[in-house]
């Protein structure tokens, strides 16, 4: 599933093709994705300018003059495809430009969705009102986990993935932080020393900062809007490395899973 650097790399990708551009068709191919379209979308979308382009925890935003919102979520295969040789049987939303462009949003599994929000209505949407800190927010502190984390006994890694804690992780970098950590995916979240959560909001900022530079990790479908590929997985600490060597020099990568899920780690120097 395309997490955060995924995303926030195609908001980047997009922001310098929509933003300004009035919208000259808008085409939804099929009734919905996850859930249906909403049944107004090319009327309020259609002539309307993109005034600005956003990212809130896994969501894009496309905002536009007229004070509509539309949120998209990129589910577990979703991408934008700017200016396609061709539409294909996966290209379920069709936007096109005064420039000329065409922007096809892609998803073969059909787990994205698409919502249009009132702009002045985004914080108070109950998807995003149930959403917790940004990880480059301040609100994200080592203070904050102590307080959220104090008396929880289940695992730290299942509380970072929990979006009401905090925003945007996913299975991927949560793996990776623990690991620049040092902190031990299945220790209680409520054990861990104030010290060491501040250390470990750095090190999610630092992992999702590196990753958005790469271009976001490929997964299967994920691509970047221009069609190339996110190269952050050659930079993968743990992660997919289960029996190589732990860049800590002490000890070898294992895996194990939990819920179904994946979880990568080192038990030599995550404790």
């Amino acid at each position: 599933m395309p997490e955060l650097p995924e995303v926030e790399t195609t908001v980047r990708g997009l922001r310098p093709i929509l933003v300004g551009r009035v919208l000259t068709a808008v085409e939804a191919r099929r009734p919905d994705l996850r859930r249906s379209f909403p049944v107004d979308l090319r009327q309020r979308l259609t002539g309307a300018r993109v005034i600005a382009l956003s990212r809130r925890a896994k969501y894009g935003i496309i905002q536009t003059d007229r004070g509509d919102a539309m949120v998209f979520h990129l589910g577990m295969s979703g991408r934008w495809r700017v200016d396609p040789p061709e539409i294909g049987t996966h290209d379920h939303l069709i936007l096109e430009t005064d420039a000329g462009d065409r922007l096809a949003l892609n998803d073969a599994r059909r787990f994205g969705s698409v919502d249009l929000i009132a702009s002045d209505m985004l914080d108070s949407w109950p998807t995003f009102a149930a959403l917790g800190p940004e990880p480059f927010g301040p609100d994200l502190t080592g203070a904050y986990l102590a307080r959220t984390f104090d008396g929880r006994v289940a695992p730290i890694k299942a509380m970072l993935l929990d979006q009401r804690i905090v925003a945007g992780l996913g299975n991927i970098y949560v793996c990776e932080a623990l690991n620049i950590a040092r902190i031990a995916p299945r220790r209680r979240a409520g054990q861990i020393a104030h010290t060491r959560l501040d250390a470990l909001v750095d090190a999610i900022r630092t992992v999702l900062l590196a990753a958005i530079e790469a271009g976001g990790s490929t997964l299967r479908d994920y691509a970047r809007p221009d069609g190339q590929l996110g190269y952050f997985a050659t930079q993968w600490r743990v992660y997919g490395r289960e029996g190589e060597a732990c860049p800590c020099g002490k000890g070898t990568v294992i895996r194990v899973v939990d819920s179904g899920r994946s979880t990568f780690c080192c038990p030599s120097c995550q404790r």
